[in-house]
């Protein structure tokens, strides 16, 4: 497969392109309407890992060559706390330097791993320059245990934390014992999944068997509630498939699945899994091409296997020319449960093509948590059979949204219960130009509503890492340079009820007693009639609207007249310019404006996106009032009155047209207004014209060249050497009447002149004759006449 997209492909591409998602409301960076909470340290970067307390009251930050902790008060807001400094020493500096790493962006101590391991004490491991550690925490005191010449007692973290900080990973503690998903040597080029800690003995794959790619990526990894005998660790990874028989390497999302109660082999595979199982995962869309690499994984509903879903983000590996693209698709875990009871693949010895396994299987399933050691012959079965045949595919088979020319790098999961008493999930995704997308995912359709995109960061930094606070409805977000936090909610930006309601924000809801859009609050013996909300479809008629208005004759639209807008007023002198702006209140809007009457040829109006500028004159004062078309619904966003100066009243001023043609030009059909839009209006104007523009000094440049190419060719015969008249002259004059030759030297210096005039050119005749005799040599006779 090429890596650039066919011509046919982007074709078939485009109507799915033009119905993309995009988030209604975006607040760039620093915008007030959107409350955001920053902290940072100075000399402190990489606040990568996030770990809540088991009380919720604190959170602990891995950060590099920090740990940090941060007090949490009953909303959820941080207050700094105590911080420990753990650098590598300068001789592992010194080391990292000598193997070729950068000591400004490398050689530090990236904290990794970070867990709670009890109510008193922390555990983390560190990259250590390129030499990981790991070492526990003592929370009463915050601080690391010591020698006694005061350096940090710590362990080797080999296994446990990446040597290099760029290599993804992964670790979850349960029950004590540390699961974790990463790189085991220097080079990156052995991942590796182990089990730590606890009492008993260490297990992990094995390289040589071929279990994982030398590539594989971990992205996440999660526990389930279960039995204790059939409880499970799963690894969320991506790796280059060595079962697809392709022309280029080809990158594989992979789920893999140990046992909790695995002891490993007594003979065969010694201190190795014995029920480690992997399958694929599948994220597809027929108008893309697959969303075959995945880059992170959240789970819902953990506490309940039957209704657990993991939700991963994903993109392709095949991007280029604009067309990148990041899509988000859910699994359950029922299905993914199915997949490894099916059947398994082999590979054939000689042929080394990957086919599915027909022979019989041994009871109990090998790979299964059976109680118990497998015999022998099991776990050499397990050896060649630990991927299965099956594909694990998304919730509906497709993704829940795709969004292009980003990339999603994160994603947390949160559930609330709307005003119908549904619960809807909500997705809040981070992306690699530091924003967070906020979706909700309706349920009637299995696609997602972008609700809106928050910019944190100034410098387009990536997000490391997302938490959703329990009990607290705040989000946590590290990046590179600092702690970002915002709540959940933020119905307060949705001034009236016609914008909450097109928000389709679960977590919103339009009061109509107090005449807001507040956050739901739902107890089980309330009575919510007055609360107004549709995630569904953000329909007017059946919330906002006590009864349905028709729209105009024959337009598309329903007028929501209904709406207050409060209006404001200016007085100007004449002749000065006035600028009137329309909230952009929402992107999924087209806007218009209604202005006072005026003769066509005094229409001195400049509409932009969203502002309308004008010359105040007698003719242009009056009512102006901007309009937004969303939904299929028409609503005012804003209202000016322009007045005259002298203070004459020109509120009876007609500014609805009332049959005068000369708005007809800004006007639509049967009344309505086109949105303004600098594209929708002039772009087919502006490509007429350039293209009529290239085409008009295409031709100027071929005429002028045509016509310089003339005048060379009619020079060159007159000053050249070899046109047919001067060679017609040469071979005359080089055949004289005894067969000789005379010394004709200026004979070709004359004929390579230039000859100007008729005269010229007999004299050369005449010069050339003269150079001639009978004898071939100069006339012994001057009155004598050559022959």
């Amino acid at each position: 497969m090429s890596q650039f997209p066919s011509l046919w492909l982007v074709l078939t591409m485009l109507p799915s392109l033009l119905s993309e998602p995009i988030p209604r409301i975006t607040f760039s960076y620093g915008d007030p309407r959107r409350a955001i909470s920053t902290f940072r340290l100075d000399n402190v970067m990489n606040y990568d890992q996030l770990l809540p307390s088991h009380d919720g009251k604190y959170l602990y930050v891995g950060a590099r060559d920090y740990i940090l902790s941060f007090h949490t008060d009953q909303m959820g807001i941080l207050q700094p706390g105590n911080q420990i400094p753990w650098p590598p020493s300068e001789n592992q500096i010194g080391s990292c330097i000598m193997k070729a790493k950068s000591k400004e962006t490398e050689c530090f101590n990236f904290i990794r791993v970070l867990v709670q391991m009890n109510s008193s004490h922390l555990y983390t491991c560190g990259t250590n320059a390129f030499s990981p550690i790991c070492t526990t925490v003592d929370l009463d005191t915050f601080s690391m245990p010591k020698k006694a010449d005061g350096e940090v007692l710590v362990t080797d973290g080999k296994g446990q934390s990446p040597f290099d900080p760029k290599h993804k990973h992964t670790a979850v503690l349960v029950d004590g014992e540390l699961y974790t998903g990463t790189m085991y040597n220097f080079q990156g080029n052995e991942p590796i999944i182990v089990r730590n800690l606890g009492s008993r003995p260490g297990l992990k794959t094995d390289a040589s068997l071929g279990w994982l790619h030398s590539d594989a990526s971990f992205v996440g990894s999660y526990d389930t509630q279960g039995p204790p005998a059939d409880r499970k660790v799963y690894f969320f990874f991506e790796e280059t498939a060595r079962e697809s028989d392709f022309f280029e390497k080809l990158k594989v999302s992979r789920v893999a699945r140990v046992c909790k109660n695995d002891i490993g082999g007594e003979k065969v595979l010694q201190k190795k899994w014995t029920t480690f199982l992997k399958a694929q995962l599948l994220c597809s869309n027929p108008d893309y091409f697959p969303f075959n690499v995945m880059h992170h994984v959240a789970l819902l509903h953990p506490e309940d296997p039957t209704h657990s879903m993991f939700y991963g983000v994903f993109s392709s590996q095949w991007q280029g020319r604009g067309f990148s693209s990041s899509a988000v698709c859910a699994y359950k875990l029922t299905d993914i449960e199915k997949v490894f009871n099916g059947n398994y693949k082999e590979q054939n010895k000689e042929s080394s093509r990957w086919t599915t396994y027909t022979g019989t299987v041994s009871s109990p399933r090998p790979g299964s948590c059976s109680v118990g050691s497998s015999s022998d012959k099991d776990l050499t079965f397990m050896k060649d059979h630990f991927l299965m045949d099956q594909k694990v595919t998304s919730v509906g088979g497709h993704p829940l949204l795709i969004k292009e020319n980003v990339q999603y790098t994160r994603i947390a999961i949160a559930t609330t219960q709307a005003v119908s008493r549904l619960n809807y999930t909500v997705m809040f995704l981070g992306t690699d130009r530091g924003a967070i997308h906020k979706a909700v995912i309706v349920n009637n359709s299995s696609k997602s509503h972008i609700i809106e995109e928050l910019v944190l960061t100034p410098n387009s930094e990536p997000i490391q890492s997302l938490l959703l606070a329990p009990n607290k409805e705040i989000l946590y977000v590290g990046s590179s340079t600092g702690i970002h936090q915002f709540p959940l909610a933020n119905c307060s930006t949705y001034s009236n009820c016609f914008d909450c309601i097109l928000a389709r924000d679960p977590y919103c809801a339009w009061d109509v007693k107090n005449q807001q859009c507040q956050r739901v609050h739902l107890e089980n013996n309330d009575s919510h009639d007055h609360w107004l909300q549709d995630i569904e479809t953000g329909n007017l008629n059946t919330t906002c609207l006590k009864r349905k208005l028709s729209g105009r004759t024959g337009g598309p639209t329903q007028d929501l007249d209904t709406v207050s807008v409060k209006a404001i007023n200016y007085t100007v002198p004449y002749n000065r310019i006035l600028k009137l702006h329309c909230p952009q209140l929402s992107a999924l809007a087209n806007y218009s404006w209604s202005y006072p009457n005026m003769i066509a040829s005094e229409k001195h109006l400049v509409i932009s996106k969203d502002t309308l500028v004008l010359v105040v004159r007698g003719v242009t004062l009056g009512l102006y009032e901007c309009f937004a078309v969303e939904n299929g619904f028409r609503y005012k966003v804003a209202r000016y009155w322009v007045k005259d100066p002298s203070g004459v009243d020109v509120s009876h001023t007609d500014y609805t047209n009332n049959g005068d043609e000369s708005n007809k030009a800004l006007d639509g059909e049967n009344g309505q207004m086109f949105p303004f839009s600098n594209t929708e209006n002039y772009y087919a104007q502006f490509v007429v014209v350039t293209v009529l523009l290239s085409l008009t000094l295409c031709g100027i440049l071929v005429l002028a060249l045509y016509t310089w190419r003339d005048k060379i060719k009619a020079k060159s015969k007159i000053q050249g050497c070899s046109t047919p008249e001067n060679e017609k002259l040469a071979n005359k004059e080089r055949t004289p009447l005894n067969g000789t030759y005379a010394n004709i030297g200026n004979l070709t210096g004359q004929c390579c002149g230039n000859i100007s005039k008729p005269e010229d050119k007999r004299d050369l005749d005449n010069n050339s004759m003269n150079l001639m005799t009978p004898n071939g040599g100069a006339s012994a006779d001057p009155g004598q006449e050559n022959v």
